[in-house]
């Protein structure tokens, strides 16, 4: 009899701690289930895994930065190396190019600027450059709307200064345009290519 008592309770335990488990389990699969709930990810992060750089062409990209209420853009094609000699190869020494690819690389700024000593009034422009073996020319041009520089007119020019370049060690791929902020008042329009630096400086009027 004793023994049939102890059999019922030693029962009446293993099922009573089998369903305290049940909860236990099913919130595990439920905090599962949250954990493994992909998690969101920035646009650009997903704009670049789903469209890759296979390096063909020469893409769309722009670069903008805001100093105060000063907002600059710069909008360009960006082309590759692509095992390509570029200086000197692709792009001529002593020439005018557009410093970009197909359409003239533009420049835009809401508010006067001082670059070389002069002062550039607001609006938007083509950027050229005549790169050189030893120093760079960078030009500003009124007709920023033209196809490479088929259109281009030294008349139209608003600013020439010389520069000269500086040599990167490492190698950058596809050209690129950096609006490096230096103060609140000043800063560079730096163009990366290959492993070449040009910097156009500029302060807010």
């Amino acid at each position: 009899m004793k023994t049939g008592i102890a059999l019922s309770l030693l029962a009446m335990s293993l099922l009573l701690a089998c369903t305290s488990k049940k909860p236990s389990e099913q919130e595990q699969a439920g905090d599962s289930s949250r954990t493994v709930e992909p998690a969101k990810q920035p646009a650009a992060i997903i704009m670049e895994q789903a469209e890759p750089d296979s390096l063909k062409g020469s893409i769309k990209a722009e670069a903008v930065a805001k100093l105060g209420d000063t907002e600059i853009k710069i909008s360009y094609y960006s082309p590759a190396v692509r095992g390509r000699i570029i200086w000197g190869g692709l792009v001529p020494f002593d020439k005018v190019w557009v410093t970009g690819a197909h359409t003239a690389t533009s420049v835009e700024f809401n508010h006067d600027l001082m670059i070389g000593g002069n002062i550039v009034p607001a609006g938007k422009y083509a950027f050229f450059t005549i790169p050189g073996k030893k120093d760079w020319t960078l030009i500003l041009n009124k007709n920023w709307r033209q196809h490479l520089t088929d259109q281009y007119d030294a008349k139209q020019d608003v600013l020439r200064i010389t520069v000269i370049p500086e040599t990167e060690e490492k190698n950058q791929e596809r050209l690129r345009y950096v609006i490096e902020i230096d103060s609140d008042t000043a800063g560079e329009l730096v163009m990366y290519w290959e492993k070449m630096e040009v910097s156009l400086p500029f302060s807010i009027q």
